[in-house]
Order: structure tokens, then C-alpha cells, then sequence
């Protein structure tokens, strides 16, 4: 029956950590899970995958015990075909408004609460094995539902998007903020971002939501904890590079 640990640990208010996964590499995400992080999102927004790589993502996930979150496109209508496929939950981008968060919710869920199609053929009740009211249930209670905020429209929206029932993480992503807040040059270290970012952890604490932010690097990670995120993320493929680079730096210094 469908099971979310990692929802479980966040309903718990731990620190939650996962790397977004922008290549199809099913090793490398098994490599993540033995390192001991908490979650994955496979990045179906930027990265290029079809389902049956999706669905072979997730696989891999579940063998070494990490959630699989994958994070569909604008329109998304991918949150059916990742949620089929075995996925613990999406991650949707550009949620600007309080319809946007509403829209998003419905096609997460199960009737009565919202409207996502019902087939027990697919992965995620294992292929009929899970079938009728316990199994709806059971994927209504624990699909997560994780919503961007990148936006200034949804920095202004921001508490009417997390009062839609059905969302379960508001995610900051810190480079979207700063170039649709004008900031390109800059980035995510323009003060006038970093102060949204902390004003919107700091709301999203006093209002009861919990919160995602993408982290600057690991040494960010405790930064975005102390100031309330109890999701937190880095890029893998970024991650690979500094330390790869690291390693050309280290060899070639010794020459």
C-alpha cells in the first residue's frame, strides 16, 4: 500500500535533504539514496525524460528507501503520467496564484478531492495488486504536493496559495525569484532577494506551512535550516562539477 516516509519525517518537522536530478542516471540516484539523503526530484521541467525514464528513476529511488518527487512541466500535465508511475509526490512550477495552487491539487488527487484519473493497472498500485477505496485513501493521504514560489505574483499571493488544503511544501526557488524580481545580474546574493526569501520562510513558519528553499551550496544548508526550511535542496549535476573541479584544482596545484 502506498507509503511516504518522507512526508512522514516532515509531518515530524525534521530537516529533510534531496538533490534534483537533471539526467537520466539511474545509478547515481541509487549512489544518492546510499549516501543517506531523504528525497530526489527528478527535474521533468528542465531536464529531458520520457516516462518509461521516469518511471526507471523512481524504480532505482525506492531501492535504496529515497522518495521520488518529480517536478513537471508549466502546464502540468505530467503530474498524472508521475504519479503512475510510483512518484511520492510532485513539485510544480510558476503556482502564482491561489487558482494556481487549486488547479494543482485537483489533478494530484483522488475524487472527492479532486479529479485525477483511477487506474489500477499502473506502477503505483502495483500493477492491480492495490485497488479500491483503502488505495485511494492511502495515495490521497500521502502524495505530496509541493508548489514554486518564484515570482513576485506569488511572493504577493503567497498566503492565499498556502492556504489551499492539499499543499503540503511551498518551495523557494531563489534563481527564478531573481530574475523575474529583475535582479539577473545579481542573482539569488542581491539583498532585495535574500530578504524576500527570509520573509517568506519567516511567514511560512508563523502560518504553519512547511517550507523548501534551493540551497546557495552545502555550505548554505544550515543557513536555510536556521531560518525555517525544513526542505532543502541542491542540483546534483552542480554538486558533481564543484567537485570535480575541486579534484583539477587539488592535482593540478601539486604539478
Amino acid at each position: 500500500m502506498f507509503e511516504n516516509a518522507f512526508k512522514e519525517k516532515l509531518s515530524r518537522g525534521e530537516l529533510t535533504l534531496g538533490l534534483f536530478v537533471p539526467f537520466y542516471a539511474p545509478s547515481l540516484v541509487e549512489i544518492i539514496g546510499y549516501a543517506g539523503l531523504d528525497f530526489i526530484v527528478i527535474d521533468n521541467e528542465h531536464g529531458a525524460f520520457t516516462d518509461g525514464q521516469i518511471e526507471e528513476l523512481i524504480r532505482a529511488a525506492e531501492l535504496t528507501g529515497l522518495a521520488a518527487i518529480v517536478r513537471v512541466s508549466y502546464d502540468n500535465s505530467g503530474i498524472q503520467k508521475a504519479l503512475d508511475r510510483g512518484a511520492k509526490g510532485v513539485q510544480v512550477p510558476m503556482v502564482n496564484t491561489k487558482g494556481d495552487a487549486e488547479a494543482v491539487v485537483r489533478k494530484a488527487k483522488f475524487p472527492p478531492y479532486g479529479t485525477r484519473g483511477t487506474a489500477y493497472s499502473v506502477r503505483a498500485a502495483r500493477f492491480g495488486n492495490d485497488s479500491g477505496k483503502e488505495y485511494l485513501e492511502a495515495a490521497n493521504r500521502n502524495t505530496m504536493v509541493i508548489v514554486h514560489i518564484e515570482t513576485p505574483e506569488a511572493v504577493e499571493n503567497f498566503e492565499e496559495i498556502i492556504s489551499v488544503p492539499g499543499i503540503d511544501v511551498a518551495f523557494i526557488g531563489p534563481t527564478d525569484l531573481s530574475v523575474t524580481m529583475g535582479y539577473q545580474l545579481e542573482g539569488p546574493n542581491h539583498p532585495a532577494v535574500k530578504a524576500t526569501i527570509k520573509e517568506l520562510l519567516r511567514k511560512g513558519k508563523e502560518k504553519g506551512i512547511t517550507m523548501g528553499v534551493m540551497a546557495g551550496g552545502i555550505d548554505d544548508i544550515g543557513r536555510c535550516a536556521g531560518e525555517g526550511a525544513k526542505v532543502v535542496t541542491l542540483v546534483s549535476s552542480g554538486l558533481i562539477s564543484a567537485k570535480f573541479k575541486e579534484m583539477v584544482k587539488a592535482g593540478r596545484s601539486n604539478n
